[in-house]
């Protein structure tokens, strides 16, 4: 029995210390690299930290930001993050091509939100008009390079392909005359629209690659999934347990509204009108031939995958070709 009650305010805390400890030691670091910070999909993962979301599965998650999608998948390749989110998938099936310990384990944007833009006097009228002219894209490897080959390719443009990084970097570029075609995705951008600083010429979803069509993933490597299976899975149900939070009403909007520094309306846009639950679904994958073919046609892939190579890549279960 506690002779006082200072000596059971004591033993509270020693208590509860070694409790908070133990669940500490519990606790599993995962590190995620993801391209794109501030976009809606992009950032389910830190509005899932800030929620709490992934210390109630077990994990002490770490995100470090990236450039786009092919320095993120870079890094994952490298083992420098156990995760990575929204690297193209073209690049990703390059990359499995070549030998690199990649896998897919979940979709990140099932379609996309990009659209292209320039200044506001400029004379491109459309992506027809880019003959000559440069156009922007994140990094070599990035769901935006495919794109940009997408153009040039479907349009028989002869544009110059820049890599400028991502939107806020792609806006600076494009306001100072270094590329004449940008690139962004809500929310950013959104406002420079309104304002009439720049104009719109096209989207992504203007290529038949995008629409119904897995465009960016979620990646693991080789390594985390064979030494730490449990880890995958566990960020896996957080992921989904943040998406379901994230679409269930408006605290969720508000906590990204925050995040991206844009009023709740914004949010509402974003997530209601481009970035609907069915485009974040983690757990299925379309259009795997397409977008294969269309990796080989872009030089991402020698020659197509076999059926036995996407099974080895793929670990989600509903995937399509």
């Amino acid at each position: 029995m506690f002779r006082s009650v200072r000596d059971l305010a004591i033993a509270t805390v020693v208590l509860l210390g070694g409790a908070l400890t133990a669940h500490a030691q519990d606790m599993e670091k995962v590190t995620i690299a993801i391209g794109q910070g501030g976009k809606w999909d992009a950032s389910i993962t830190e509005l899932g930290i800030n929620k709490g979301i992934f210390k109630e599965h077990g994990l002490n998650a770490e995100i470090l930001y990236t450039q786009g999608g092919g320095e993120t998948q870079q890094i994952v390749i490298a083992g420098s993050a156990d995760i990575g989110i929204a690297v193209g998938t073209q690049g990703t099936m390059g990359a499995f091509g070549k030998g690199a310990p990649v896998r897919i384990i979940g979709s990140a944007a099932n379609g996309d939100d990009a659209f292209y833009f320039v200044k506001a006097d400029s004379p491109i009228q459309s992506m027809d008009d880019v003959n000559g002219g440069t156009l922007a894209y994140s990094r070599n490897g990035s769901s935006t390079h495919s794109f940009a080959l997408g153009f040039v390719n479907l349009l028989g443009v002869d544009a110059e392909l820049v890599a400028t990084g991502g939107p806020p970097s792609t806006l600076t570029a494009v306001m100072s005359g270094q590329v004449d075609v940008g690139w962004s995705a809500p929310p950013f951008g959104l406002e420079q629209l309104q304002e009439g600083q720049i104009r719109m010429i096209a989207t992504s979803r203007d290529l038949p690659s995008v629409k119904d069509h897995t465009v960016r993933l979620i990646i693991t490597n080789l390594r985390t999934l064979e030494e730490r299976p449990q880890v995958v899975e566990k960020f896996m149900d957080a992921y989904r347990a943040t998406i379901d939070w994230l679409y269930s009403g408006d605290e969720g909007l508000e906590a990204y509204a925050k995040l991206a520094n844009v009023s709740v309306d914004t949010a509402r846009m974003v997530r209601d009108e481009f970035d609907t639950r069915d485009y974040v679904d983690p757990d299925k994958m379309l259009g795997v031939g397409d977008m294969m073919n269309q990796a080989v046609e872009f030089k991402f892939l020698d020659e197509p995958l076999s059926k036995e190579q996407l099974d080895e890549l793929i670990m989600i279960d509903d995937w399509q070709m």
